[in-house]
């Protein structure tokens, strides 16, 4: 009797040391779901962290904060997940918040950081770091979780993607390169042209790289969709948009690496192997206002953040890959870029 007491109180002190915000079902440690960073207002430091579980199909507002008891940082950009760590970027704070992947615990925070927009980790020790306002992309030693040193790109950097040895960075506000970074030596080894602002990039299935570029703010220039052949740093292939009112955005691909996915009014949809853009609307905005998208690795449901009026709680909705609407649901302020949850026996990079 008395071990049995002894063996309930050790159990009730380990589930109280990694308790879960309230109301979070235990099952959301296993099991599938979304990551989803609330912006916030400018300045205000309001920015969050939000999860919907396909396990209870709900979504859970405010984590970061109900786990740490602090605020996540002012706009919250984007969020990777490494083996049992997540990393979330904060753009106007200058930070990279580290988390426990499983409890949301926060385990260590990266600072010293110039408005850091996109991180990628590139080994078991390090990882890379791009940033809108500075001419270098920063090295992070992942063990220790500091800076260890800098790449000098001698322009801004945004989208980072990862090909063999080789780390594609683009250069995306006011650019047009692709700077190709030897991930072995840290340095910069080449370069690839392509349209005007650079804003997203995706790898298929055939190791080419996609970027797609918005022509510029002032909409000066055409939008273009480039292919670049990541065996030998050349571009194979480049779609023109046809007016240069297009604003397409937020480039995001399948799991399987086949299918392409963007905003342009609305959610397009467009097979890798395609020599022209798509002539029909996947899912027309109808009234919202979709600022991100992403598509779930496992089925390509595509998930969209509508940010409604940059001001108030937006919505997350859901549609299956085809286009049927699935669920919309309340986020918190201005819901932004999202992180896929897989499994958590997967260790999903």
């Amino acid at each position: 009797m008395k071990n049995l007491l002894k063996i309930c109180l050790l159990w009730l002190l380990i589930t109280s040391c990694s308790k879960l915000p309230d109301n979070l079902p235990s099952s959301y440690v296993f099991g599938g779901g979304v990551y989803i960073l609330n912006e916030g207002n400018f300045r205000a430091g309001n920015g969050s962290l939000s999860f919907y579980s396909y396990d209870s199909s709900k979504i859970y507002n405010d984590l970061f904060f109900k786990k740490n008891s602090r605020p996540l940082g002012d706009i919250p950009n984007s969020m990777i997940i490494n083996s049992d760590r997540a990393y979330i970027v904060v753009n106007n704070s200058g930070k990279i918040e580290v988390i426990d992947r499983s409890t949301l615990e926060s385990k260590a925070t990266i600072t010293r950081l110039i408005s850091p927009r996109n991180m990628k980790v590139i080994n078991d020790s390090k990882a890379y770091v791009t940033s809108i306002y500075s001419d270098s992309v920063a090295i992070i030693n992942l063990y220790s979780n500091t800076i260890s040193g800098y790449i000098n790109l001698r322009r801004s950097s945004e989208s980072i993607v990862v090909s063999g040895n080789n780390a594609y960075i683009s250069n995306w506000v006011g650019g047009k390169e692709i700077m190709v970074v030897n991930t072995l030596l840290d340095v910069v080894v080449d370069s690839v042209e392509v349209g005007i602002e650079p804003e997203s990039m995706v790898l298929d299935n055939n190791r080419i790289l996609w970027v797609l570029c918005n022509g510029g703010w002032t909409r000066q220039n055409f939008a273009e969709l480039v292919a670049i052949d990541t065996y030998t740093n050349h571009v194979y292939k480049k779609i023109v948009f046809p007016t240069k009112e297009a604003s397409p955005s937020c480039l995001q691909i399948d799991g399987s690496g086949q299918t392409l996915f963007y905003l342009d009014n609305g959610v397009k949809k467009m097979d890798i192997s395609s020599g022209i853009l798509p002539s029909t609307t996947l899912i027309p905005q109808s009234g919202n206002y979709f600022y991100k998208i992403g598509i779930n690795p496992l089925n390509a449901d595509v998930f969209i953040t509508d940010a409604v009026d940059y001001v108030q709680q937006g919505y997350l909705l859901i549609y299956k890959n085809d286009g049927t609407f699935m669920s919309k649901n309340k986020a918190d302020i201005i819901p932004g870029s999202m992180c896929f949850n897989l499994r958590i026996d997967s260790h999903t990079k």
